[in-house]
Parts: C-alpha cells; sequence; structure tokens
C-alpha cells in the first residue's frame, strides 16, 4: 500500500515512522514545508499523482493556551485542513485515519467518556478538534477511522515528561495540579493502533489511551520515581499537589477527560493496551539509551 502521513515533525509521525520503517509499505512524510492541507488546491497538487490508498493525519494544532488567541491558525489546522483532506480521500478513494482529543468533551461526566458521549469542547482548541472531527464525519462516514486520544508524549519532541524531567533536576521543588483526572498515552502504542486501524480500514470512532487513570500530580510522582530509578534523576525534590484554582491558565481544561477504551480493545485486537506506568518506564528506558 501506498501511505500518505500528514506531519513528520511531531511525536506520532516520529512513531509512526518507526513503526512503519520496516513494512512492506511505500511511505511518504509530509511536512509543512511539502504540502499547505489548510488549502485544497495544494492538497490535490501534492497527493493526486502519488496513487495514494491510505492515509494518517498526524498534524494537529496542539498548543493550547496559545489557541486562546490565535484561533484562526488553530482553526486552519484543525478544522479546515481536516475538511480538505477528507474531501481528497472521498473523490480519490482514500482511506483516512485521523487523531482527535478528550478536549472535546466538558470534563464533567465523572466517569470514563463513550465513543458515542455527546461533545462540548470548552476552549478553542477542543472546539477547533470537534469542528475537525464534525467534518470528517459529514464528509468520509465510511471510510475513516477517528481515534480520540489524551495526553500523549514520546521520547521525541516537548511533552510533560521531558519538561517533568528537567524541571526536577534544575529546581528545589515543583507544585503540579492534582484535580485534572486524564490518561498519559505513550506516542508508540497509538501509532501502532493508527497502523492498525489504516491496514485493516477499520472504520468507526475510537477511544485509544494507554490503561489507568492519573492526575498530573500523579504522572509527576511517577515520572520522578522512576526518573531515579533509571538514573536520569540524581535525587528527589518535593513535589506539592496543587488544585487547578492555583494554577489559571488561558485555555480551560477538563477536569475529567477519562477515555472508555472497549470499542478499541475489540477493534484492535493486535494492540495491547497497557497500563501508563508501564509506558512511562518503556519510555524512560529509551530516553536513557
Amino acid at each position: 500500500m501506498n501511505i500518505v502521513i500528514i506531519g513528520k515533525s511531531g511525536q506520532l509521525a516520529f512513531e509512526l515512522s518507526r513503526e512503519l520503517e520496516n513494512s512492506e509499505h511505500h511511505v511518504t512524510f509530509l511536512g509543512r514545508d511539502d504540502i499547505d492541507i489548510t488549502r485544497s488546491d495544494s492538497i490535490e497538487t501534492i497527493l493526486a499523482p502519488s496513487s495514494v490508498d491510505m492515509l494518517i493525519n498526524a498534524s494537529a494544532y496542539t498548543a493550547v493556551d496559545k489557541a486562546e488567541e490565535d484561533t484562526e491558525a488553530c482553526n486552519a489546522i484543525n478544522a479546515v485542513a481536516v475538511k480538505n483532506l477528507a474531501k481528497f480521500c472521498k473523490v480519490n478513494g482514500v482511506f483516512m485515519v485521523h487523531v482527535s482529543t478528550d478536549y472535546v468533551f466538558n470534563g464533567h461526566k465523572g466517569s470514563p467518556y463513550l465513543t458515542d458521549d455527546p461533545i462540548e469542547p470548552q476552549g478553542a482548541y477542543g472546539k477547533s478538534k470537534a469542528e475537525g472531527e464534525k467534518a470528517l464525519l459529514e464528509v468520509l462516514p465510511e471510510a475513516s477511522c477517528l481515534i480520540r486520544t489524551a495526553w500523549v508524549y514520546s521520547s521525541h519532541g516537548n511533552n510533560f515528561v521531558k519538561t517533568m524531567l528537567r524541571l526536577m533536576a534544575d529546581k528545589p521543588q515543583l507544585a503540579v495540579i492534582d484535580d485534572q483526572i486524564g490518561t498519559p498515552t505513550w506516542a508508540k502504542g497509538l501509532a501502532e493502533v493508527c497502523v492498525c486501524a489504516a491496514q485493516n480500514k477499520t472504520v468507526g470512532v475510537y477511544h485509544w489511551t494507554d490503561e489507568g487513570v492519573a492526575s498530573w500530580y500523579d504522572f509527576a510522582i511517577a515520572i520522578q520515581e522512576l526518573g531515579i530509578e533509571k538514573g536520569l534523576l540524581s535525587s528527589a525534590i518535593p513535589v506539592l499537589p496543587i488544585p487547578s484554582s492555583q494554577y489559571p491558565t488561558p485555555a480551560k481544561r477538563p477536569h475529567y477527560s477519562v477515555l472508555d477504551k472497549q470499542t478499541a480493545r475489540d477493534a484492535f485486537t493486535s494492540c495491547k493496551p497497557t497500563h501508563w506506568r508501564q509506558q512511562l518506564a518503556n519510555m524512560l528506558d529509551e530516553l536513557k539509551a
């Protein structure tokens, strides 16, 4: 198969490249210097001559707080571009895998979100991702897989894990929010699911994160404990739990955004969900190496 992956500098694209490097497929990564997905003519010019079979959209505007002011750019990448890609895929018979976010939910439910729960994004980023979902499901409902995920990190790029490791090495103590609840997700597992969805043309809406539940505080404590265990940190510092009210941000974040993964477990049987702490340990081993 000829697989095109949109986005080549982010965490998911990094893991997709590793997942597919020894595959029998012909894989092309396209970044912002190669294609402008906010313009349908650019998509047509670049993709039409290459007989694409599968398209995985690993690109996104993810600067959640910046999005509150930079709404035009955020919407262009997270909504307009998704619609453009979906239209191209419909016309050319291409199967599309697209990744969305827990931020499409309001965070008030208090139990894991099902794939068909009503969405109610609270900020500009979440609203743009919700518009992208809507466009995909309207334009390409029978040839697309929409995968919502959360709290993604990897050994590549900037993310919460690497930020915590840096701050824990530099600061005398840290304060981390303890009343936002979700599930950390190693991008490696997410990449495996995206590839599985593309290869099997798995249609529908699915949720994929690692297993388990954590607050950002829980996540930070685990990062410090495992970081010391693996020699990435020399000593522990105090890590203090604080409520969100003590750390105001421009964007409103969901307080509880655990995603129910049962339909994904059933659909992607070759991909085994693993507890987030074990996945964190695996990633830190990789980071150390």
